[in-house]
């Protein structure tokens, strides 16, 4: 979609310097109404209920930023840079099934001493992307509506203390509240397999 709108956005601005005729610009405007549409997905028909929801749209590029920001203070094992990217309550569903719901203090802490058992850590970005929902089927608390999250995929390779390799495929989706600070985490892993030689 994004790729279109640049692909447009080009196609205009070279329309608009090849021609001064100011007619021909001012009917190639763009009606900012079907752009802010354009955003938004079209109604998927579900044959299941869909229980959370399934209206979103592009959401701020800074919550990926945030996100990512996080992975790179986990690699380089400087996770207290992004104490102020959480909300003062913060709710993680880990990849192993367990979940922790409990004050960003204690969730740093738990974090760091899982990061201080590692000698070294480093990710890879697969893809990562800004959404908002528009609906939240759970709930009509207006507070619960347009919810933003920060969706990434990537792998991580760890070297434990004494030496031992592994690596994970890791998908997570991140919620972010309306300042902008993380306040929920849904974890995804799949351990990666060597290659055989």
């Amino acid at each position: 979609m994004k790729k279109i709108f640049i692909i447009s956005s080009v196609a205009l601005f070279a329309a608009c310097n090849n021609s001064g005729d100011k007619a021909k610009v001012d009917s190639m405007n763009v009606d900012t109404t079907a752009t802010a549409t354009a955003k938004t997905m079209p109604d998927i028909n579900s044959p299941y209920p869909v229980i959370y929801s399934s209206k979103f749209e592009i959401g701020d590029p800074k919550n990926a930023e945030t996100v990512l920001k996080l992975w790179k203070d986990w690699d380089n094992n400087s996770l207290m840079n992004s104490k102020n990217s959480f909300a003062d309550t913060v709710t993680f569903y880990f990849s192993d099934g367990s979940m922790m719901h409990a004050s960003r203090d204690s969730v740093l802490g738990m974090a760091q001493k899982i990061r201080d058992s590692q000698a070294s850590i480093t990710s890879s970005i697969d893809a990562v992307m800004s959404a908002k929902s528009l609906m939240n089927n759970r709930s009509s608390k207006p507070e619960d509506q347009n919810q933003n999250w920060a969706l990434i995929w990537g792998e991580e390779r760890v070297t434990d203390k004494k030496g031992k390799k592994d690596s994970s495929a890791i998908m997570e989706t991140w919620g972010l509240d309306k300042d902008g600070k993380v306040n929920l985490v849904y974890q995804y892993r799949k351990k990666l397999t060597a290659p055989k030689k």
